[in-house]
């Protein structure tokens, strides 16, 4: 499974499909192999911590000697996020007006997609800042379409931003023909644009590093997860992130029995046989439906074993 050799591992899926727990057995797995791993949930319902009985705020907490984990606040980081903006504006914009801006932004704290936008930032320093103190982070996403959402704003951000350099900066050359004598003008906002697109520009050129960057989608042997996953990994490939690698999650094992079991087999059969057709020559793996609630290192570690291919003759080591 070549895909937990990757430096960043971004794990997402259809809601109720396990994809918390595969994230969890990644990210375990990687550190009983000897590697800084850090754990990052984006899903506002956050689920690590429950499944690692601790209660995790939004800064790294270690789990094992090489396992940490931090669940993102969206609350939390949208206030960051707008504190941030609030202190790029205070030395750019007159005095007079600054009462007025703060309150359009608080205002703005409460509209639709500033979540994302404080998630997204936080994204970013993860990925350029905390990558430095570990060897492996695996990133537990919320369900799907909030993922493709994430993952896309590198693409969409930098057309954005790239967008407004352009404006202000033919902003300035006008300002600066009509009323400084040619001579350029100092433009704060114009930096920190120009700072915030190098930050966007090498986020997405490690997300879309193929040997650094992985991507794994779980889901189950039904229709609805099928479909959804069909869907999302069509449309991360249109901007560039290839979903090589699925896991498909709560296969019954061969040793259940009954006839309910072997109808529900039968049944599920044909939906495994729908995910070799409807993806390809992509890596499938597969992992069996536990007795149990997965609650433990131990049910972690023992999860992490089934990550091999699964369901054809290829056999892949990892």
């Amino acid at each position: 499974m070549d895909v937990l050799k990757k430096e960043v591992i971004f794990v997402g899926g259809k809601g109720g499909v396990g994809k918390s727990t595969s994230a969890a057995a990644i990210a375990l797995r990687s550190a009983n192999e000897g590697f800084r791993t850090l754990l990052v949930s984006t899903d506002p319902a956050h689920n690590i911590g429950d499944i690692f009985g601790k209660k995790l705020t939004g800064g790294v907490s270690p789990i094992t000697d090489r396992l940490s984990a931090l669940e993102i606040d969206p609350e939390r980081e949208t206030e960051l996020y707008i504190g941030t903006v609030k202190a790029n504006l205070k030395d750019v914009v007159h005095a007079g007006t600054m009462d007025e801006v703060n309150r359009q932004l608080d205002t703005a704290k409460a509209s639709p997609g500033a979540d994302e936008a404080a998630l997204f930032d936080k994204l970013v320093t993860i990925l350029l800042e905390e990558k430095a103190n570990f060897d492996r982070i695996v990133f537990d996403t919320a369900p799907t379409g909030h993922t493709i959402r994430l993952l896309t704003l590198p693409e969409l951000m930098g057309v954005w931003i790239s967008g407004l350099l352009e404006k202000r900066k033919k902003t300035n050359e006008n300002y600066s023909a009509l009323l400084n004598d040619g001579e350029p003008v100092e433009d704060p906002i114009y930096d920190v644009l120009r700072e915030r697109q190098s930050r966007f520009s090498r986020v997405r050129d490690i997300m879309l590093d193929n040997k650094k960057t992985g991507f794994i989608f779980v889901l189950n042997p039904e229709r609805l997860p099928i479909l959804e996953t069909d869907k999302a990994v069509e449309l991360l490939g249109k901007y560039g992130l290839d979903v090589k690698t699925l896991i498909v999650n709560k296969v019954l094992p061969d040793e259940a029995d009954g006839e309910f079991l072997k109808e529900r087999r039968r049944h599920e059969q044909r939906y495994l046989a729908e995910i070799d057709r409807v993806f390809g020559e992509r890596e499938i793996i597969r992992v069996p439906l536990f007795p149990r609630d997965i609650t433990t290192l131990d049910d972690l570690d023992a999860f992490s074993k089934h990550f091999k291919a699964g369901g054809r003759n290829e056999s892949i080591r990892i």
